[in-house]
Formats: structure tokens, sequence, C-alpha cells
């Protein structure tokens, strides 16, 4: 189990296996920030030379290992590691670069049993954001891996910092220490095989984690589905033999400020359905269910944390599979409310049981609905992997949530949903209310916001996430970030909660 503390300890004296200091790039050469003056003269003033010998360029991400000062000496630390921070033009190194560094020092530091970090501590917001990237950046998936396989990264962090009895600072290192262990509990969901995660098991999941946490969470199974009317969750898990669940979770504060409801896209395997997906495009769709797990994890997060905001949260789940009991293209879904969908493409799946919980959560007349959704291969086309999409009903939405991921370290930008998506969508079927898919090559990612959009009740805030590109990570480890699921969204949810309260 991995312990993180606060330390006003002296960095070149903390007993510690390793230290992790930052490195800034300045003209040609590099500089050493605030906090490392008592290292840099264990080394006799000269560690910006040791480390420039070194080849330290202060390049982002940049790992520089050098031995740790007075090393005959017990208790003193074994290792120094460089971490390179990039340029500060403005003097003032943002919250992201300290969690990105504290992360890239963790993972080359996994031989160490104890890591103290040097970095820049301003104020709470650096220490949370170095706290942060620390337990985030230690995390490994060993759940199926053998008893020989790789040492588990250190157990004991320590951030040094003046600030380690300042009561703004104690607060912001239990705010990383809940976060932190939410996006743990999403990238392990995430990374579990599909064949171990089915909807039924997902939802045992965070039935558990409600119980542990006092967060109260409701099951409907595939007879209380079809008993409510949920068609379109119904309709895309009927091709599987592991049937359907919604899950809705209920955190109310004595005195809430206000009332968020989250949405989360479950998808625990996306085939494609009948519309099949190529062998390569199947094999990461385990991560199909990201969206789910990301606001179930949120959830519990801002539960644990007391923040006075009432959440409701809505994860549907269910499994999208060919057989002889799947929806066929030209199927015409009764979505929850009424309204009807003709599938034409049984590969846009996601929207489907979206529709059906963005209705149920209008129900519950929150002032904002955030969904997270794995939802298209077009916001990847148009962002890339590392940024997700945010579209809204309103613009003044929108942008908070858009702040929220800012101050999270979350990459996201904002994207239109064009009034004539929604017109293509109800045009493109000619027997229902409104197709699945607009039938046109381009613009995915805008058609599938406007799809959603249709089902937002009148005068309720919405702001719909499409996180297809960095809620699964399938290159290497950098940064805080590791290979396989990322728990993407989850800091955004919690700073929405927090900013607002």
């Amino acid at each position: 189990m991995t312990t993180i503390t606060l330390s006003k300890s002296d960095a070149a004296g903390v007993k510690s296996d390793a230290v992790v200091i930052g490195v800034v790039k300045l003209g040609g050469g590099v500089t050493l920030p605030a906090g490392t003056e008592s290292l840099n003269a264990a080394y006799g003033g000269k560690l910006v030379e040791v480390l420039s010998g070194l080849g330290a360029t202060g390049k982002t991400g940049e790992v520089t290992k050098v031995p740790g000062p007075h090393l005959n000496k017990p208790g003193k630390s074994a290792t120094l590691i460089a971490v390179g921070l990039g340029a500060a033009p403005d003097g003032e190194l943002k919250t992201e670069d300290l969690r990105a560094a504290a992360g890239t020092g963790v993972r080359a530091a996994k031989a160490a049993q104890s890591v103290a970090f040097a970095l820049p501590t301003p104020d709470a917001e650096c220490v949370r954001a170095i706290a942060e990237g620390a337990l985030m950046g230690r995390y490994s998936f060993t759940a199926y891996k053998s008893s020989d396989g790789p040492a588990e990264a250190p157990g004991n962090l320590t951030v040094l910092t003046d600030l380690a009895r300042n009561k703004e600072a104690k607060a912001a290192l239990e705010r990383a220490q809940v976060t932190a262990e939410a996006v743990a509990q999403v990238r392990d969901w995430v990374n579990t095989p599909p064949s171990d995660l089915h909807p039924a098991e997902f939802a045992a999941g965070a039935v558990k984690l409600g119980k542990e946490y006092g967060v109260k969470v409701e099951v409907l199974d595939e007879k209380a589905l079809a008993k409510g009317g949920y068609g379109g969750i119904l309709g895309v898990g009927q091709g599987s033999a592991n049937p359907p669940r919604l899950v809705r979770l209920t955190y109310t504060p004595r005195k809430p400020v206000t009332h968020l409801a989250f949405v989360g896209k479950g998808i625990t395997f996306d085939s494609g359905g009948l519309s099949l997906k190529t062998s390569s495009g199947m094999v990461s769709m385990k991560s199909d269910m990201a969206g789910a797990a990301a606001v179930i994890g949120a959830t519990i997060a801002i539960a644990r944390l007391e923040l006075p905001v009432q959440v409701t949260t809505y994860a549907a789940m269910a499994e999208n599979m060919p057989s002889g009991s799947a929806a066929r293209p030209s199927d015409v879904l009764t979505m929850y409310g009424g309204k009807t969908v003709e599938v034409l493409n049984t590969d846009a799946e996601g929207r489907l049981v979206l529709g059906d919980a963005l209705v149920r959560a209008g129900e519950d007349q929150p002032d904002l609905i955030v969904d997270v959704a794995t939802l298209t291969g077009a916001c990847v086309v148009a962002l890339g992997t590392k940024v997700a999409g945010a579209f809204g009903n309103t613009d003044a939405a929108r942008d908070r949530v858009v702040d929220a991921a800012v101050a999270a370290g979350e990459s996201m930008w904002p994207l239109p949903i064009p009034a004539e998506m929604l017109d293509k969508l109800k045009s493109h079927s000619k027997v229902a209310d409104l197709a699945n898919i607009t039938g046109e090559a381009w613009g995915g990612a805008l058609a599938a916001a406007a799809f959603l959009g249709d089902f937002v009740a009148d005068g309720i805030d919405w702001v719909h996430l499409d996180v297809a590109g960095p809620a699964f990570n399938d290159g290497g480890a950098s940064g805080y970030t590791p290979n396989g699921g990322t728990g993407y969204a989850v800091r955004t949810l919690v700073e929405l909660a927090a900013s607002a309260s």
C-alpha cells in the first residue's frame, strides 16, 4: 500500500531511497528551481554542472540520475532523480508541469522503496499537483501478472514543502489521495479483460464501492429495464449472453449548493454488433466502458471528500455483440421517454445507451448534466489521442467544464454542435424520429453530440465529453499516464464539483 505525507525535511538530508527534483531550461543550459538550494550546496554548489555534464537539457520529461550526496552517511538519499520541467518563460511553473514531473520521477524510481519530492511548492495547488502526479505515476495493473513479475512501485512517498503544517496543504494532500485512488479504480476497471467484467460484474463493483463510502446505488437488471422501457440499453445488449444494466448512484449532502448529474457510457466490450468492427479495431474495446467507470469513480471521490454538491449518476452498461438475437441495421428502438430511433449502424451504439440515461437523468431536474463517453473515432481524428472534445447546449456550461479540466490538468477542447446535424439525423430515417447516424463520412463526433442533445430535457444545461482518445493509452507510459486505462475525466468531474462549492 502506498502512503504519502508532507514533510519540512531538508532535501539534502531527508531519509529516502531517492529524491526527485526538477530541472528548468534556461537559454542554452539548465537551472534549478526553488527548493533545491540545500542539495546544490551538498554538491559543492556544482549540481547544475554535474547534471549538464550528464546531458541534462531540462526538456520536459527528461530523466537524469546521479548518486545522491553523502552516500557514506547512513540514512541519506541513495539516488537523485532530476526531471526536466521544460522552459518557464514567465518564471512560473504550471501545476501540470509539476504533476507530470512527479509522475515521471516516481516511475524512474521503481527500484526505490521510498521517494521524496523536492519540487517547487509555492502554494497548496502545487502540493496537490505533485501528490497527484506521484500517486498516479506509481500505478501498475498487476492483477493478471504471475508472481515473478516486476517489483511494485515505491510505497512511501513524501512531498517536501515548507507548507507541511499548512491547513490548505493538508486538505490538498487529502484531495490528491482520494482522487488518485478513484483514478486507480477506474484504470483497474478499464484494464480488466472483458471476460471478467460483464455488465453484471461492473454493476456489482459500483454497489460494493457505494456500500463502502455511503453512496446509495440502485441497479436495474434486464427485467427492470424492459419494464421501464429502456429500449436503447436493451437494444444494444440484446445480442449478448450477458444482459445489460443501468446503475444509479446518488450522493446527497445536507445542504447542497447545486445538483450535478453525471452520465457514463459503459459498453463492457464493443464488437460493433452486426456492423462488425475490424479485428484490429476491437483490440482496445474493453475500454469502451471508460466513461461509466469515470463517472462512478468521480461520484465516490466527491462523496469521500464530502463536497457540498448533490450528485446523481447514471452508468449505462451493456455488451455489444453479434448473434442471432442482436439488433439489426434498420431495426427501430423505442427509447426511454418514447422517442424512436432507427439503428442504421449497430456500431454507433454508445449514443443509444446514453440516450436512455440522459432522459432518465433529466427527470431528476439537475442544474447540469455532464456525460462522459468513449463515443467516436471521429473525435480522435480531430483532436488526437490526448485531448477530449467538449460539446454543450450552452457555451457557458461547456466552458465551465472545460475550465474545470484545465484546472485539473486534463486536456480538453470545445467543439460545436451545428444545427444541421440534428436535421440530418432526423431526415436520414424515413420510419423513425431519427437515425443513429447521418450517413455521411464526416463530422461524426458532431453528429453524435447532436444525437445526444436531442435526449436532454429543455431548460437543463448539458455538456458532452467525447473521451475516445485520452481514456485509453495504447502507447508507452509518460508522466503520470500509464499504458492502458488512464482514468481520464475523474479529475475534471471532481474539480467541477469542488469549484461549485
